[in-house]
């Protein structure tokens, strides 16, 4: 078949959905034609490109075409609008005249399930939708935007792109159920996660005074750590209360990343000398990145299950470190590290229960030792590997004819 892909983000940029992008794309690549439709680099890309109207090249299989849309930095709202909207009206009529056989949308930008949809209705293919991150309700949940007639539009088209789509690809149970609750029939969504990779494998993990470790640990004996993207989605406020109760404990609170909160976080902690924010480490320091965290971070506020599924859960499987939760305990996220063991969950309302937590686990050495051995046998069952084959499974059988009414026997 010609798979077209439809993704803003595509590498150079270095956002997951980007890297999760390609993945699927070359994948998908060894038995298929694949095209990927994406926007100039933006997304603090590794590489920018001269001005083009389309530039195309081929990498690991894949056709990679860069429609001439704006590449302004991403940290401001109303130029990433411009990005947005520069790269449909490019990447649509783009799209159309590809005639590939099946269109794959994924959700940079946050409309772009809607219009994969529009390009197979009007290229009379298969439509299949893998969601990211699930918009407007990302919007609103996360305060980006107030609920209107607006979003309301938009919810209803999106509604119909759903419903359109022969399989929506998800990354969790939870955002199965936020999905099916807008009436979309079960047998049409698939959990796919993003899975984990032997990268992080703990042979790799360097040792806990190598210098570089101890630079991110800051001189504290104890460190709960979250590395990652500081956005809309996280319970930040209730971490920032927990550093402040355990202020006098010989506990740090480490964040390392940027996002559209980081300002306003460290404007919040300024006077909580137990906090520190720093940027990204580069990738050879991954590992390192791992190591220097007694506890990791995985976090999504009240109202967001299911509408965002943080995928960094999965990389700390793999290096096998105690993870924390701080999530509703429907989330996915907590789910699988309350069953497996390899870590806790925690309220995400409830800061003095964060801090009793962590206080909790500072003393248990033997308990964290064995979280990270829970961790690392998780990570096994969650291959990534594994995840793109169903991942690809998935896409050939939408490819083929459908029946009026698919069966349960359909690919879960």
């Amino acid at each position: 078949m010609h798979i077209l892909l439809l993704n803003e983000y595509y590498p150079p940029d270095t956002s997951a959905t980007a890297k999760m992008a390609a993945q699927v794309a070359e994948a998908l690549a060894q038995r298929h034609q694949v095209t990927v439709v994406a926007g100039r680099p933006s997304y603090d890309p590794d590489l920018r490109y001269p001005y083009a109207l389309l530039r195309r090249d081929t990498r690991n299989k894949v056709t990679v075409e860069c429609v001439g849309s704006t590449a302004f930095p991403r940290h401001r709202m109303p130029r990433r609008v411009a990005n947005y909207l520069s790269y449909l009206a490019l990447a649509v009529p783009r799209a159309l005249a590809l005639r590939p056989d099946i269109i794959l949308a994924m959700t940079d930008p946050p409309v772009a399930g809607i219009a994969g949809a529009f390009i197979a209705r009007l290229a009379g293919r298969p439509f299949v939708y893998n969601i990211r991150d699930l918009y407007p309700d990302m919007a609103v949940g996360g305060d980006i935007l107030r609920a209107g007639k607006w979003v309301a539009r938009w919810e209803n088209l999106h509604r119909r792109a759903l419903k359109q789509a022969a399989r929506v690809i998800v990354l969790g149970d939870d955002m199965r159920d936020r999905i099916l609750a807008k009436g979309v029939a079960a047998e049409r969504v698939v959990v796919v996660r993003d899975g984990t990779t032997p990268t992080s494998a703990v042979a790799q993990i360097p040792d806990p005074n190598d210098p570089i470790v101890q630079e991110i640990r800051h001189g504290f004996p104890f460190v709960v750590l979250h590395a990652g993207n500081l956005g809309f989605y996280g319970a930040w406020d209730t971490l920032l209360q927990a550093a402040k109760i355990l202020s006098n404990e010989n506990t740090a609170f480490v964040f390392l990343g940027d996002g559209a909160n980081r300002t306003s976080l460290e404007s919040a902690a300024r006077n909580l000398p137990n906090v520190t924010f720093a940027p990204f480490r580069p990738i050879a320091q991954i590992a390192h990145v791992m190591m220097a965290g007694d506890v990791h971070i995985v976090t999504v506020k009240r109202g967001l299950e299911g509408v965002v599924v943080p995928s960094k859960l999965y990389s700390i499987l793999a290096a096998g470190r105690p993870i924390m939760v701080i999530a509703p305990a429907e989330s996915d996220a907590a789910r699988i590290v309350v069953e497996s063991g390899s870590g806790v969950a925690a309220d995400p309302d409830d800061p003095a229960g964060v801090a009793a937590a962590i206080r909790e686990l500072r003393g248990q050495p033997a308990r964290l030792a064995e979280m990270a051995r829970r961790a690392r046998e998780t990570a096994a069952k969650y291959a990534r590997v594994n995840e793109l084959e169903r991942f690809v499974a998935i896409i050939e059988s939408a490819g083929q004819p459908q029946p009026d009414h698919l069966t349960e026997s359909s690919p879960q």
